[in-house]
């Protein structure tokens, strides 16, 4: 069993050296923590003084959760979890998808003790307000977590523990909101983050039986859905899989996915010639660019319009969402979300080799302009950045003098510099 005294013991005292401006030596924090704790200095939140707000009135908090996804599956939620933890000193919390308390629920003395640190109905709990802590860290890397004490980047917070995971709409993927547990003892015990993941697998099954509406019209209109309800993967290892709302993701050729690639990054559309050009480096006849839209519209329906060619659907891909977190300065999570690059590192259609450069130089020049040192230090342990010299000496240049990390970044700059000659 894991000694969780010293294990906080070190945790806290890594917090207090990282609020002095030292980095966490690897294997004290783990990474989902200490790459919170930087987004959330980064963000300037106050780790003393942290203020989640309401910004509500009670009117208007009323209003604004009655008419949210969650509140039809709120009961199945009491059903499932409230009877089990009175007396645990724990409450269980619904959220919206910004972080916003939409209930608080659990016996008096915890919801009272929970008050204390503004855990409260219409408070906003993200990440970007008072920095790490379960709920606003599940909304922002998309899957369960659990913070425990001293993991939490707001010090009046630290004698508390919660364990959170996020709510998908079962049909479009939109994340709804959160379900979590915050307490004492008991919310620190692994079983506390498997307990919260069965009643969202739950309320996700319930959801989907809601899902279609006949008297909706957004019902027969997919398009007009915010989340795109079709979906492009891509930067997995195994093959390129196509998924479609309420069906099973189903293999896609590797011709059809850098079709597909090719027309999302071309929303303005391409040409007959152009699109061949791309394809292939010795051309391919404009008879087999059809015959391969044609295949394409067969296996996946009409989504595809022609002359130019171009997209009549919107289509998501974990490449557009590898784009928008370089945009949005999630660095190293766009990092380990591009992995090895799938068919994008792959493959050998021209079009898709610039794509992926395209990627690939945006992602590094955003991590050297925001001098992201988490960024640098995922991006030299990944495929494309081990043999980065720029890299390893901006790495090394930006650790803090005696970090373990500074010295082998040095190290390999150095090999790097024999081993080529050059530099990047």
């Amino acid at each position: 069993m894991r000694d969780t005294t010293s294990v906080s013991v070190r945790v806290r005292r890594a917090y207090e050296e990282f609020l002095a401006g030292a980095l966490p030596v690897d294997g004290v924090v783990r990474s989902l923590v200490r790459d919170s704790w930087i987004r959330s200095r980064n963000r300037g939140v106050d780790p003393v003084d942290s203020d989640p707000g309401t910004a509500m009135t009670d009117g208007d908090l009323e209003e604004y959760r009655s008419a949210h996804r969650l509140a039809v599956v709120r009961p199945l939620v009491q059903s499932l979890m409230l009877d089990d933890i009175a007396g645990a000193g724990v409450v269980v919390a619904l959220t919206d998808r910004h972080g916003r308390l939409l209930w608080v629920e659990g016996d008096h003395s915890a919801r009272d003790a929970a008050a204390r640190i503004n855990f409260v109905e219409g408070s906003v709990w993200s990440e970007e307000t008072v920095g790490t802590n379960a709920p606003g860290l599940a909304l922002t890397v998309d899957h369960g977590v659990q913070i425990i004490g001293p993991e939490h980047f707001s010090g009046p917070v630290q004698q508390w523990n919660c364990a959170a995971a996020p709510v998908h709409d079962p049909v479009t993927g939109e994340t709804l909101g959160v379900i979590d547990v915050t307490g004492g003892p008991a919310a620190a015990v692994p079983f506390a983050l498997a307990a919260v993941r069965s009643v969202v697998a739950a309320v996700e099954r319930e959801l989907r039986t809601r899902a279609v509406d006949l008297a909706a019209p957004e019902t027969f209109s997919p398009g007009s859905s915010a989340t795109p309800m079709r979906r492009l993967t891509v930067l997995d290892d195994g093959p390129a899989r196509w998924r479609q709302a309420g069906t099973a993701p189903r293999p896609l050729s590797p011709r059809h996915a850098e079709i597909l690639i090719l027309l999302q990054s071309y929303p303005e559309g391409l040409g007959t010639e152009q699109l061949a050009t791309m394809l292939s480096d010795d051309g391919l006849g404009a008879v087999t660019v059809r015959a391969e839209i044609s295949r394409l519209r067969r296996d996946l329906g009409d989504i595809v319009a022609s002359r130019p060619y171009r997209l009549t659907v919107e289509i998501g891909s974990d490449l557009d969402d590898v784009r928008r977190m370089i945009s949005a300065g999630e660095l190293a999570a766009a990092v380990h979300a591009l992995g090895r690059g799938g068919l994008l590192a792959e493959s050998l259609a021209p079009g898709i080799t610039e794509v992926f450069d395209e990627v690939l130089e945006d992602l590094r020049s955003s991590m050297f302009g925001a001098g992201d040192v988490v960024a640098l230090g995922a991006w030299v342990a990944s495929p494309h950045g081990r043999d980065d010299i720029t890299a390893w000496r901006g790495l090394a240049q930006r650790l803090p003098v005696g970090h373990p990390d500074r010295a082998v970044a040095e190290g390999r700059a150095r090999l790097l510099d024999r081993r080529f000659g050059v530099t990047r």
